[in-house]
């Protein structure tokens, strides 16, 4: 089954064209790796599909993009469409809080008051991003206290608290050291389990280890998407054997 179908999408931010006739399937409760050199087009693509490229002045989308059959640009509320789509950023960022405050907050801000409900959420959504055991007896303590890892994590456990179908995810381990992205990674094997997850990636390395799909950008343009093993083993374009062999990027 397939999450996401994009088909003959544009993107221009004023007269520059940032994604050029992009046709791509992602599916689902499945790691999906966008990667490319920097400038081509991949954290754009994962922006749509959540529409956070609409916060941005002077861009102007074109194509078809569904979730679930589903227009994503048609007359849905975003607000909907960002908790079904959540998303980690390349830095985390937990607000400035406790722990616990930062996983309740969008629960709170959806009108929950029932301390019992949130306590179990709370805890289920630590637990799923592997945080639980290393935090439960500081669950007052505040945020910034974590190590980077750690505060990734948090961020991954308040994205899951939302009960989302997506989550994507920009360079999620770019601002971390080896041992903490090792505990990333691995986390994104039992995420899959239960979400769609989609990685925007400089490491090839890191696509090669995580993601079951991978799509190779270039300037704009898709160049190459398919089963991860295959694209790296035996790439059918040029410009991808390139990249994956590092001559260029």
């Amino acid at each position: 089954m397939n999450k996401f179908t994009i088909s003959n999408l544009n993107l221009f931010y004023g007269k520059n064209q940032a994604l050029k006739n992009i046709n791509l399937l992602i599916p689902q409760r499945q790691v999906t790796a966008l990667i490319g050199p920097s400038g081509c087009g991949k954290s754009t693509l994962l922006r749509c599909l959540n529409r956070m490229n609409d916060l941005i002045e002077g861009v102007r989308i074109d194509g078809s993009l569904t979730m679930d059959n589903e227009d994503i640009y048609g007359n849905i509320d975003v607000a909907q469409l960002r908790i079904k789509v959540g998303m980690v950023f390349q830095k985390p960022n937990p607000f400035p809080m406790s722990i616990y405050e930062n996983v309740a907050y969008g629960l709170r801000a959806q009108g929950l008051k029932d301390k019992k409900k949130l306590d179990d959420i709370v805890k289920k959504s630590l637990r799923g991003a592997a945080l639980w055991d290393e935090v439960k007896d500081r669950l007052k303590s505040h945020a910034f206290g974590l190590s980077g890892g750690q505060q990734q994590r948090l961020c991954i456990a308040r994205t899951i608290a939302m009960e989302p179908e997506v989550i994507l995810m920009d360079e999620p381990t770019s601002a971390l050291d080896p041992i903490a992205t090792k505990k990333i990674e691995d986390l994104m094997e039992s995420l899959k389990q239960n979400f769609t997850i989609i990685i925007v990636t400089h490491s090839m390395q890191q696509a090669r280890r995580i993601s079951d799909r991978t799509a190779f950008f270039l300037m704009g343009e898709l160049v190459e998407h398919d089963n991860t093993h295959q694209l790296f083993q035996q790439p059918k374009d040029e410009r991808t054997l390139g990249y994956v062999n590092g001559d260029f990027g």
